[in-house]
């Protein structure tokens, strides 16, 4: 029972026990805790990222394609890199890197 006594009396406020235990509820028990807010934030900042990520691969994709329908060069290009393909008189050498040890 002493220890009882040197309990501050503040800690008995039905005000303050109410308050500590929706806090405690809040943060560890309920549905959309605090760690679990934490995670969701950490998943929507990846996901805008790979939004923006895949956004620029679209509009690079989409310049690629107009190059593509209105270059006959830029065309001539992609099927020589590419596929490589020649003209009837040409020799074509690919020279590749050594593989690293």
């Amino acid at each position: 029972m002493k220890f009882i006594r040197h309990i501050p009396p503040f800690i008995y406020n039905k005000y303050f026990l109410a308050s500590s235990l929706f806090i405690v509820w809040m943060l560890f028990f309920d549905r959309n805790d605090f760690f679990t807010q934490l995670e969701r934030k950490a998943d929507l900042e990846q996901i805008e990222e790979s939004k923006d990520y895949f956004s620029h691969k679209i509009a690079e994709g989409k310049k690629f394609s107009l190059d593509m329908r209105s270059n006959a060069e830029a065309v001539e290009k992609f099927v020589r890199e590419k596929y490589l393909m020649k003209r009837d008189n040409e020799d074509l050498f690919l020279i590749q890197k050594p593989e690293k040890e």
